[in-house]
């Protein structure tokens, strides 16, 4: 039995090494400059795209960014449960550190990694700008 793949919308981005580096940027002026440990960006499936850090982080990121990407499909999976269409954004809170997702668009996701001396409100402020202009890059 084929697959029927007319119902299905798939859409590929690619991104030139300008692109990247740009991009790159980006989360280091609007991110890691503002206190965060560590962002990645990655696809849907947990495939990380960049990543950038403060020089002091010794994370897993490839484990991090599958487990995110996981994360966030269950969390999407609840959302259309309970009505929504989606939660565009997603927080962990912990003793040291935090982790704050957030869906840049339908292909991306925004990971950061940040400790205490980062406010939540400065932190969301930061990510909207960078993912605004993340988009801008990409629609290019």
């Amino acid at each position: 039995m084929g697959s029927n793949y007319d119902d299905y919308s798939f859409s590929e981005i690619v991104l030139g090494q300008e692109q990247l580096d740009s991009i790159e940027t980006i989360l280091t002026d609007e991110l890691v400059e503002s206190g965060v440990h560590s962002v990645l960006l990655i696809d849907l499936a947990g495939n990380i795209i960049a990543h950038r850090d403060n020089g002091n982080c010794d994370h897993d990121v490839y484990s991090l960014s599958a487990l995110a990407s996981a994360n966030f499909a269950a969390v999407d999976t609840m959302a259309k449960i309970v009505g929504e269409e989606e939660f565009s954004l997603l927080f962990h809170k912990g003793e040291n550190e935090s982790i704050h997702f957030s869906k840049v668009n339908d292909e991306f996701l925004l990971i950061a990694v940040f400790g205490k001396k980062v406010t939540l409100g400065l932190l969301r402020l930061k990510v909207a700008e960078a993912i605004e202009k993340i988009n801008t890059i990409i629609q290019q």
